[in-house]
């Protein structure tokens, strides 16, 4: 829509677009307003539109994922929790254990990622596992611990959740919902995750393509849920030496593509914490707009993913190094 179109002629293009077969979403940035019509006529005559009233122009989307390009929000979209920006000036640090263990545990893990900067602590509760003799998880008493752990030193919550039955009580502990890589394309749930209005974090499969990873993206914000945070951790290769092959490469080609943050999680992009700090720093030199780390205060006990959990005075270090990357990059820590 052009500058300063009134609200009248917006509604007017809106009601046209439905008319035609068209499921509208819009998005207002500073200076324009942009509805995106999916669905529809494919022979639809764009310049019947183009003619309205407080119309700027009008652009066919070639691309599979229609709400998640670029063109969509060309200025970016920032997922706004409390004081906490993803996808603006800052790199957002979300850090903690790969699963709550106990109560002792998480608020020793509460205090070791907020004392070095990081925003968001993380810690599953409920774990898909590759084995059913793994360590699953503790469940809602697990989240209580989180919670509780994260209000403590003024956290936001990530935790994971597995198929639609866990939808209400995660976002009852949860800031942030994460959709694991075995999930990303169990359309069922993110269509689901698409009705509510919870930032979502979303995970690359690992076997996905970067366009797949958008299009399971574009479920949920078919649904009208527009806070959805994309997340490199590592695609499956021949390479068996770390246990995914991190694409650092995906980062800056989801920002060309997408207007949707991305994170970078070097932790399960390569499953050695020897290699945990120069993937971080890599990804924040891509220009990733956070991490999601594993940080234990005894990695050699954890329940789960010990091996690629940093020490805290690794992950204290690594919080230092990270700060003087992303000042080098315009944006602050």
């Amino acid at each position: 829509m052009q500058q300063g179109a009134t609200e009248a002629q917006i509604e007017k293009i809106i009601a046209r677009l439905v008319e035609d077969g068209f499921d509208v979403h819009r998005s207002t940035g500073v200076i324009h307003t942009v509805l995106g019509g999916v669905g529809g006529n494919e022979n639809f005559d764009t310049a019947v539109v183009e003619l309205m009233e407080g119309v700027k122009e009008v652009h066919r989307i070639i691309s599979p994922y229609k709400l998640a390009s670029r063109g969509f929000r060309p200025a970016g979209t920032v997922v706004k929790i409390r004081d906490v920006e993803i996808g603006g000036g800052k790199v957002v640090v979300m850090a903690g254990p790969c699963s709550v263990e106990s109560r002792d545990q998480i608020e020793r893990s509460a205090d070791i990622v907020a004392d070095a900067g990081a925003s968001v602590i993380r810690g599953g509760a409920f774990k898909p596992r590759s084995s059913p003799y793994s360590f699953q998880g503790i469940g809602e008493e697990g989240l209580e611990m989180l919670r509780r752990a994260a209000d403590r030193r003024r956290l936001l919550v990530i935790s994971e959740v597995m198929d639609a039955t866990q939808i209400p009580v995660l976002s009852t502990y949860s800031d942030i919902l994460q959709i694991g890589a075995r999930n990303m394309q169990n359309f069922n749930l993110l269509r689901e995750i698409g009705k509510i209005r919870k930032p979502v974090l979303l995970k690359r499969g690992i076997a996905a393509t970067i366009e797949e990873l958008l299009l399971s993206a574009e479920y949920i914000l078919s649904g009208g849920n527009y806070e959805v945070i994309l997340c490199e951790r590592g695609i499956r290769t021949f390479e068996t030496y770390t246990r995914n092959t991190m694409d650092i490469s995906a980062i800056p080609v989801v920002h060309k593509l997408s207007h949707l943050p991305i994170v970078g999680d070097p932790s399960h992009g390569t499953g050695r914490r020897d290699l945990v700090p120069p993937m971080a720093r890599s990804a924040v030199a891509a220009g990733a707009d956070g991490l999601l780390m594993e940080v234990h205060h005894d990695p050699d006990h954890a329940l789960s993913d010990g091996a690629q959990s940093l020490y805290p005075h690794q992950y204290a270090e690594l919080m230092k190094q990270i700060k003087l990357i992303a000042q080098a990059t315009g944006r602050s820590l």
